[in-house]
């Protein structure tokens, strides 16, 4: 008899004890599944919004409207131009602005984004007042307001140089996403930096962005578009 209930009940046991295993292992398989779903659910929405993002970015850099996704590109500044006044973003109200970010002694990059601008002002002729188009240094430490009068008048008459104190530069390269490094020395030195042209409309929203070598005529097409004028 105590043979009997000692083995019912050895099987009993085991039974609950297979039962409680069951209902451990069981909801630990299922959340582990659903971890895993969750995992590859978040890497691939990533996945899409990364392209997504990349392909914005790229439909910008070839001149074309920035999308509504697109980050916030632009945003207020205090400076200081070719003639050692003060200037802020408010002083160019109701104006598209073009802006360029770069420095004086720039072997390349600078010079040729500058020339295009210069070659789109002259295509705009009575217009260009509509677009002052901003240089802003990246190089503040050599680029100072009688260096960039200098500079800027080899270019075009109604470029206005912009330079500031190490802080004023970095808080408005931030602003508008530009990249920049100083390379090593203490005067003779380079400054990597990203090489971009902005357009942007009086409400101080990105309209186009333009790569430094770009068609003149692009950016003056963009712009009479913006405008509301017939191309």
């Amino acid at each position: 008899m105590l043979s009997f209930l000692k083995h019912k009940f050895t099987k009993k046991d085991k039974l609950l004890a297979s039962w409680g295993a069951a209902h451990v292992v069981i909801p630990a398989v299922i959340g582990l599944a659903l971890s895993l779903g969750l995992v590859v659910w978040h890497v691939q929405t990533d996945q899409g919004q990364v392209q997504e993002l990349q392909q914005q970015a790229a439909a910008v850099a070839e001149g074309g409207a920035a999308p509504i996704q697109t980050a916030k590109i632009g945003g207020g500044f205090s400076l200081i131009n070719q003639d050692g006044k003060a200037t802020k973003d408010t002083d160019f109200l109701g104006k598209y602005l073009m802006i360029y970010f770069g420095y004086t002694y720039c072997p390349d990059m600078c010079p040729t984004g500058l020339q295009s601008m210069s070659r789109a002002l002259d295509m705009l002729k009575d217009e260009v007042g509509k677009v002052p188009p901003l240089f802003i240094t990246v190089d503040p430490a050599r680029d100072t307001p009688q260096r960039l009068k200098e500079y800027d008048s080899a270019f075009h008459p109604s470029i206005v140089g912009l330079t500031g104190s190490a802080e004023q530069i970095a808080a408005v390269a931030k602003e508008y996403q530009v990249y920049y490094e100083k390379g090593e020395g203490d005067q003779d030195y380079d400054v990597a930096h990203s090489s971009v042209i902005y357009l942007m409309n009086p409400k101080g929203a990105l309209v186009a962005t333009f790569e430094e070598e770009v068609e003149p005529n692009l950016i003056v097409q963009a712009l009479k578009k913006a405008w509301g004028e017939k191309l």
